[in-house]
């Protein structure tokens, strides 16, 4: 991963420690090779320039040259787009339809209850179990493709694999007769793009360092 730098680079995204919506959006510009700067931010002390250049001065922002972009799916498929090899999404309408609908359904269906497991809420282990019900009940979806719904590595999978990640972080683990999800899961870990993705926060969850 591209860290900060005495000179700043064309391109700088402004991310948080521990945001699964910017780690999505490292995840798409290391599987891509992308030179960035990173700049870490804090929540509570956001940086001038940030409430500058995002409205809702927040992260995942992206800074390419005189654009700035926010909203973690906006910058994904820009990032895509912009530099199209090894391609993300896939070329027909109706696929890429398919793509973006699966991005909407995981984000409505399980980062809305990874989002409300969050120390001190009451409810937090209700939402824990709620998850992993949700995903174990989808494993069998996971074994019939290499990726999600695909045989090809999609930015679906590069919006999945920050949830999967922190699981354990959600006190979230998944048994072993969910084979086709832990498979998945460990593809998706495996991957050069991934590892480089990690900050060492993150890597900290699942005791890589």
């Amino acid at each position: 991963m591209a860290q900060m730098a005495n000179r700043r680079l064309a391109m700088t995204l402004f991310s948080t420690v521990l945001d699964p919506y910017s780690h999505m959006v490292r995840i798409v510009l290391a599987e891509k090779g992308i030179s960035f700067e990173l700049q870490m931010v804090n929540p509570k002390d956001t940086p001038e320039d940030l409430k500058d250049l995002n409205p809702y001065n927040e992260t995942p922002t992206l800074i390419d040259r005189e654009l700035a972009l926010y909203d973690h799916r906006v910058i994904m498929e820009y990032l895509d787009e912009r530099f199209p090899h090894p391609p993300l999404m896939p070329v027909d309408p109706v696929s890429r339809a398919r793509s973006r609908l699966f991005f909407h359904r995981i984000e409505r269906d399980w980062y809305s209850l990874a989002d409300k497991i969050k120390p001190g809420n009451k409810t937090a282990d209700r939402f824990a179990k709620e998850l992993r019900d949700n995903l174990v009940g989808a494993s069998p979806i996971f074994e019939s493709k290499p990726f999600f719904m695909s045989d090809e590595y999609s930015l679906v999978d590069c919006s999945l694999a920050p949830l999967l990640w922190r699981l354990p972080y959600y006190g979230i683990e998944i048994p072993s007769q969910a084979k086709g999800l832990l498979s998945y899961m460990d593809g998706l870990f495996s991957r050069e793009g991934f590892k480089n993705s990690l900050t060492e926060e993150e890597r900290e969850i699942r005791d890589l360092n």
